[in-house]
């Protein structure tokens, strides 16, 4: 068993000035923070990385991976940032197997999005019950604080083009239990776990450790080395830690050029703990200044704290939100800051607004909604939803009576008390209301109740959130409210414009930056939101020019992760790491099938698929089942060959290494395309035809080979060479 033994932890000082003089020795007594060791538990581990990889600088490594047996190179599906930098996204949070809101969402479609750029990326997050264990491969190691030592396991897929690991540990497995992945961080809302810090604690330190002493080079098709390039982005006060182990660690872990950016997504949730248990976090005393705060409430305690989030913002390289509009409210004064603002001042802030997972929601290819649809059929299709969206809610049918969706927390932020007492103010109207609830809380399923009771023809509330009928509100509803008080960024909104549904929502956060008042939606107001009037104005609209209009206008909007990600690279790479240049455009088939885009790729993958696909082979190899899973992750179709076996031949040698891969769009474009093999001519590869049966008129098909008897040097080359 490998052992990488840290026995001190480098004062801040130390570390800041490692290329000086400055002092590497711990003070007497200081904690020890460390990973102890490590070891291989499953068969199925690929390769090992070597010792010296762990304690010794990494050099950036070419991002194609050479072939053992034939040396050929292979950067297949290549998807890196061609100099090898990589950026780690670290939360407690990724969709779908554990989110309680928007950082589970955004989690689980940023690090993938980021493909369209060309950047190698991963994401980090807690083992909760709610993740299957299908990983390519686990590793365990040991985690020693000064008062406990501490085994952690890492589960491991590669996924997207996505290293995605998971920190195991009893912590997060005991926490939580049954589907409803909404007990992370308290047995019910408001109530939080009292080992809290230990929990996200011990998930930034694994979270550390994890590129260091992980094999994640196992997929010739997509992901490289982690070395000496890398970035973290640590995600909201559950690993505000993460900046702070790293200064403490970095002499000692070896990676001098590690940075980290911290990301806000709700600044209303501080991670703020009784001051006396700074010394549990395992830090030097210089960072205790970083989390020192005072604030005026009784909890946890009354009176000095510490505060995770102050000391992320201070102690990491860049600060970052999920919106511009944000970002300008966290810097605009205490209330909207929440008391960090003049922190968030000091150190500066970069407003990025948050995308959406296009995959899941589109008209075009919703699995949850019965027809599909586009800006050109949104009016037909809009009013078939609707009608099937009154029947299941059990609301009286008819597609002329305006229906407003509600989906969100029942809480004071999301502005759940203004919708209750706005909605007595404009039911009276011709329209119906269905609020479908992400949590449930007993005074809050009272309102739901005494709401149907009130207004059974008009009004249904569903107390326990169910994701199909989210999908079926988002495309049968005509109008999406969201009256928050405050919203970092939203992603309700992003969902519905594209179906069609126009948003009324108040005039705070990222609804600012994604809604424009009377183009695609209603705006409200900030902060005396005034939603009665607003509904009623945007209602007065509906079925008119003006309002189809603002349903195409809706439907037009670009809400991908495509524009966001490419800001999110240039901030990243203004950090300066070595060797950091922005990605590259390079051949990519992954960000285009996943954009459903009709899409075909034709070439030499170098790879088999089937036994049947190379002579005299009677099992697969690694490379080959590899080849397979990158295939299904991406959604691509592999067409048939019917007329010949094999495409490739050399000596007694042959494979069938060509295909053409094609997406669902293409097939619903061209569905009597066929493929046969066509003359290998002078090379060892025989061509590859893609041909339309339903194709019958036009000139003769060019022949390939013919073109070359026209070219005045042919036959010399030929008879000379």
């Amino acid at each position: 068993m490998a052992t990488v033994t840290a026995p001190y932890v480098v004062s801040r000082t130390g570390c800041l000035n490692h290329h000086g003089s400055a002092r590497t020795e711990a003070k007497a007594g200081s904690p020890l923070v460390s990973l102890n060791s490590q070891g291989m538990t499953y068969d199925g581990l690929k390769s090992m990385n070597k010792l010296n990889m762990k304690t010794t600088h990494a050099t950036n490594i070419s991002v194609s991976v050479r072939s053992k047996k034939s040396g050929s190179d292979r950067s297949v599906g290549k998807i890196v940032c061609e100099t090898g930098m990589t950026f780690l996204f670290v939360s407690a949070e990724v969709g779908p197997w554990s989110k309680t809101g928007g950082l589970g969402d955004v989690l689980g479609a940023l690090p993938q999005d980021w493909l369209f750029v060309q950047i190698d990326s991963g994401k980090w997050a807690p083992c909760y019950d709610s993740v299957s264990r299908y990983d390519q491969y686990r590793m365990h190691g040991t985690l020693v604080f000064w008062w406990r030592v501490e085994t952690v396991r890492y589960f491991h897929c590669f996924k997207r083009g996505v290293d995605r690991v998971f920190v195991d540990h009893p912590v997060f497995l005991e926490k939580v239990w049954g589907k409803t992945q909404s007990k992370l961080y308290g047995p019910k809302a408001g109530e939080d776990y009292a080992d809290n810090q230990f929990r996200f604690s011990l998930l930034c330190l694994a979270a550390l450790e994890a590129p260091r002493v992980l094999n994640l080079n196992s997929n010739p098709y997509f992901s490289g080395p982690y070395g000496e390039d890398v970035v973290f982005i640590a995600n909201d006060w559950h690993t505000a830690l993460l900046p702070c182990y790293l200064k403490s660690m970095k002499l000692i872990l070896f990676v001098h050029s590690w940075q980290v950016a911290f990301c806000i997504h709700n600044i209303a949730y501080q991670g703020r703990f009784a001051f006396a248990d700074f010394p549990l976090l395992g830090l030097p005393d210089e960072f205790r200044s970083s989390f020192d705060f005072m604030d005026g409430y009784d909890k946890p305690v009354k009176g000095r704290k510490i505060n995770w989030m102050k000391a992320g913002i201070i102690e990491s390289d860049r600060v970052v939100t999920v919106s511009p509009y944000y970002a300008q409210e966290l810097v605009s004064g205490e209330d909207r800051g929440v008391e960090l603002d003049t922190i968030i001042r000091s150190v500066g802030i970069t407003g990025i607004r948050n995308g959406m997972d296009h995959r899941e929601w589109s008209p075009k290819t919703d699995r949850f909604i019965s027809i599909h649809y586009d800006a050109t059929t949104v009016t037909e299709a809009k009013c078939l939803l609707k009608q099937a969206l009154q029947a299941e809610c059990g609301l009286p049918v008819d597609s002329n009576i305006p229906v407003i969706g509600f989906i969100g927390r029942l809480e004071e932020q999301k502005g759940s008390d203004i919708l209750f007492e706005a909605i007595s103010k404009f039911i009276h109207l011709d329209v119906q209301i269905i609020v479908l609830v992400r949590n449930r809380q007993k005074y809050m399923e009272k309102q739901i109740e005494q709401l149907e009771e009130l207004y059974p023809e008009k009004a249904r509330g569903i107390a326990k959130f169910n994701t199909p009928l989210a999908h079926k509100i988002i495309a049968g509803a005509d109008f999406i409210v969201i009256p928050s008080r405050f919203e970092p960024c939203g992603l309700v909104q992003l969902h519905a414009m594209p179906y069609g549904t126009v948003p009324i929502v108040s005039s705070t956060g990222g609804l600012v930056d994604t809604v424009i008042e009377g183009y695609t939606g209603f705006h409200a107001g900030a902060f005396s939101v005034e939603l009665t009037s607003t509904v009623i104005r945007a209602l007065t609209t509906f079925g008119t020019p003006v309002w189809k209009e603002i349903v195409q206008n809706c439907m037009a909007q670009d809400f991908s992760w495509k524009e966001p990600a490419k800001l999110w690279e240039k901030m990243l790479l203004s950090l300066g790491v070595a060797g950091s240049e922005p990605g590259i455009e390079g051949e990519e088939i992954a960000p285009l099938a996943k954009e459903n885009l009709p899409t075909l790729e034709h070439r030499d993958f170098n790879e088999i698929v089937n036994v049947e696909e190379r002579k005299g082979t009677t099992s697969l190899t690694a490379s080959a089942e590899d080849f397979k899973d990158w295939i299904q992750d991406i959604n691509l179709l592999d067409l048939l060959l019917n007329d010949r076996n094999f495409t490739w031949f050399r000596g007694r040698s042959c494979s069938r290494i060509d295909r053409v891969l094609v997406s669902l769009e293409w097939v619903e474009e061209f569905p009597e395309i066929r493929l046969r093999g066509g003359p290998r001519g002078l090379s060892d590869h025989c061509s590859m035809i893609v041909e339309d049966s339903r194709l019958r008129d036009g000139p003769r098909p060019f022949r390939s080979l013919d073109s070359w008897f026209t070219h005045e040097d042919f036959f010399r080359m030929v008879k000379e060479e």
